[in-house]
């Protein structure tokens, strides 16, 4: 099994893209600089920034970098990102000047974070607009200072401020001791200069790198962002933003309220001076992926030889356009004279598979759907031993690759097909595997639920043959590895993580959110469903587009469940007329049953 998480070794090839990165920021003609390093969901950008940072600062010897990490997501809910990403900076700069001379002016930008902190609480639009400081103000205060300005304070509320007032001057003494109170441009740029200082100071380059900001919610995008513009322009500072580029550009769409794309592609232009895309895994680089990670399972093979694996492998893609792919022999001779057993018999599974999972449009080498595929194969493959049950790991692989390529109706065809023939043996997988080099009857014979065809010749081509092989038990290990997944709020990581996505989606076109699609098991299809019904449930005014409903109208179309439910949701939220804004997207929508009127 492999955890889920980023690693800090090369298993894709990205070396070249990070050394790249890396010498743009040892380059001085090239800073202050922002670097966006885009991909979608699962391609590996974490595992680049890790690449960044290690040749940033080598093993030995002393750096001339100070890194600091920040996981926009980690404070979604809880902090405002722009006060925290500020602390976190000002806090990891004491930790670079201990024991020097300027350890007094990193201490001293640290308490001028807290400061802007406190700005962060002023009414948006009230008090800083009037020049009004809010220091010290709790939520209670802020709220009230709100009504205030609004013309709508009552007694309770004019109560509140009174004690709030109280608390705030002590507060507000104590933050800014003998200095002269500032206005908030002036704090900000306080905190530049100050910033500025202590690095010219220690003789460093800051090095932010910002990861997870497209799993955040428009508005906390948003704050990092604007967090990155207090930034802009200053020396010794160089900025590696990691994300979706489409998700932020959603972020940056609903918080002026759709500028139009000429817009945002301007204000993200100001922001990321340097955009780097994550590159896109093909066929040998899947294929190498899939090397590695069969070869570090379960720590059976020496540290020494995977990175004598890792290196060959990584040489070969990098001469890809001249020489031939490793054969699977020399990459198990990587791995010295005792390779594992079960090692020996992944590889040829890797060579087999690699083509498949580079090419289908669910999966197209994103390397989180091939490790999570794998993390499916081998739990099956774990039962099955339990069980006795006659079934091997190539052969459950293959049918797992059939449930990630294949549309839902076509699996679901295909064990109805299994259950129902005599031995678990279906004629037509027989019949299939006699037509491979007929293209045109291969194609009749097809059932017509599989409309993939080009991916269905390729998938029976694969070893092992499917026609002699009873294969209920391996459809019967698809069912059994369902409870087996790790729950978050009902939900499996995948369709969570789907969940997400669709929320945030605003447009049916979007390829993230039909990838997010293709990650959610037919069993939790309307589990989703009504997640995103939930999240819909607080649009008050229903003359406009809910956030997330582009997300539920492309699960409606996949699935005829969730799809019945949002139909029940839309009769329930507009009983009598349906919106106009509505009415385009339900024209010609399957999923939509409309209601006799009684």
């Amino acid at each position: 099994m492999w955890a889920d998480v980023d690693t800090k070794s090369d298993f894709l090839n990205y070396s070249e893209v990070a050394d790249l990165v890396v010498d743009v920021i040892r380059d001085p003609s090239m800073r202050p600089v922002t670097i966006g390093v885009f991909g979608s969901w699962g391609t590996g950008k974490s595992t680049l920034l890790n690449l960044i940072e290690h040749g940033l600062n080598p093993p030995r010897g002393a750096s001339e970098f100070v890194v600091v990490r920040f996981d926009a997501w980690l404070y979604q809910g809880f902090d405002d990102s722009r006060a925290a990403l500020m602390e976190i900076i000002a806090s990891t700069l004491i930790d670079a000047a201990e024991e020097t001379s300027f350890l007094p002016e990193a201490k001293k930008l640290f308490a001028r974070a807290n400061k802007m902190r406190m700005l962060g609480l002023m009414v948006e639009g009230g008090a800083l607009a009037l020049g009004m400081p809010a220091f010290g103000f709790g939520a209670k205060g802020v709220e009230a200072l709100g009504k205030l300005f609004s013309g709508e304070a009552d007694h309770d509320s004019l109560g509140t401020l009174k004690d709030e007032g109280g608390k705030a001057k002590d507060s507000f003494t104590g933050l800014l001791g003998p200095e002269k109170q500032q206005t908030p441009p002036q704090q900000i740029e306080a905190f530049r200069k100050e910033f500025s200082n202590v690095l010219i100071g220690l003789d460093k380059t800051l090095v932010v790198f910002v990861d997870n900001l497209d799993r955040c919610l428009p508005k906390q995008t948003i704050h990092t962002l604007e967090a990155l513009r207090l930034f802009l322009f200053m020396n010794h500072t160089a900025f590696v933003v990691a994300a979706d580029e489409e998700m932020v550009r959603h972020s940056v769409s609903e918080h002026f309220k759709d500028p139009g794309d000429r817009h945002v592609t301007d204000y993200l232009d100001k922001l990321i001076q340097v955009p780097v895309r994550v590159p896109r895994l093909g066929v040998q680089e899947v294929r190498a992926y899939l090397f590695m990670l069969f070869a570090s399972a379960g720590n059976k093979v020496p540290g020494e030889h995977i990175e004598a694996l890792r290196v060959g492998l990584e040489d070969n893609l990098r001469k890809a356009w001249r020489d031939e792919p490793i054969s699977t022999e020399r990459a198990l001779e990587l791995l010295g004279s005792n390779v594992p057993v079960e090692v020996a018999e992944a590889f040829p599974i890797a060579d087999r598979i690699a083509p498949m999972l580079a090419s289908s449009s669910s999966v197209l080498g994103n390397p989180r759907i091939v490790k999570r595929m794998l993390n499916v194969v081998r739990m099956r493959v774990r039962v099955a031993a339990l069980r006795e049950m006659p079934v091997n790991e190539a052969l459950i692989a293959k049918v797992a690759l059939f449930e990630r390529c294949m549309e839902e109706k076509a699996v679901a065809h295909l064990y109805s097909m299994i259950n129902s023939a005599a031995g678990g043996k279906p004629e037509v997988l027989a019949e299939l595997e006699g037509l491979l080099e007929d293209p045109v009857k291969f194609t009749e014979a097809c059932p017509d639920l599989w409309t993939k065809v080009d991916l269905v010749r390729d998938w029976i081509r694969l070893e092992p043959q499917l026609s002699t092989v009873d294969l209920r038990p391996v459809v019967y290990l698809s069912r059994e590895t369902t409870p087996l997944r790790v729950l978050r709020a009902g939900l499996s990581a995948d369709a969570a993580e789907a969940l997400a996505v669709l929320k945030r989606t605003s447009n049916t076109s979007s390829p993230s959110a039909k990838a997010a699609l293709q990650t959610i098991s037919g069993g939790e299809h309307a589990a989703v469903m009504t997640q995103l019904i939930e999240s819909m449930r607080s649009h008050s005014e229903w003359t406009s587009k809910p956030v997330g409903f582009d997300g539920a109208q492309l699960l409606a179309e996949k699935s005829p469940e969730a799809g019945a439910l949002l139909s029940d949701f839309i009769h329930t939220v507009m009983p009598d007329k349906i919106r106009p804004w509505l009415s385009s997207k339900l024209k010609g929508a399957s999923w939509y049953k409309e209601r006799e009127k009684k």
